[in-house]
């Protein structure tokens, strides 16, 4: 079965999106309205409507570290996932968790970094050797 995910949430201001979703993240716009716009999200849809944005603490617990709660993400191969923390870091990006590798050595090992839009939704950003391994336990 071939499926695209879908997500829509809120934000307060579609020029400020389109700079950070489109310009920074290099997402391709799609759909909108005067108030809703829709990217394509790394392949998937994210749909970002004019509202007040969910709250979200740092409630998860991953390792040792608390990251928040919730958040939405992306899982890239590494080159890819690479190529996006060098332009956020180069565009200054304030990192709720720095770009790092998790579990090294084990199954699973994996890049992360997190970060929030404007609006302070959470994403995350996951870089692996290889996408068969997503799910290794």
């Amino acid at each position: 079965m071939r499926s695209i995910f879908h997500l829509a949430f809120h934000v307060r201001d579609l020029d400020e999106t389109r700079r950070f979703y489109g310009g920074l993240l290099g997402c391709t716009e799609g759909r909108s309205t005067d108030t809703w716009v829709d990217f394509d999200f790394f392949g998937h849809q994210i749909s970002l409507h004019l509202g007040e944005p969910f709250a979200t603490s740092r409630t998860g617990r991953v390792g040792d570290v608390m990251v928040p709660m919730p958040h939405f993400g992306i899982v890239l191969e590494l080159p890819a996932w690479r190529a996006l923390a060098e332009r956020l870091q180069a565009a200054g990006a304030d990192f709720v968790l720095k770009p790092q590798v998790r579990f090294e050595g084990q199954p699973g090992e994996q890049w992360t970094m997190f970060f929030c839009d404007p609006f302070g939704n959470p994403i995350e950003a996951k870089g692996f050797r290889s996408l068969d391994t997503v799910y290794d336990a």
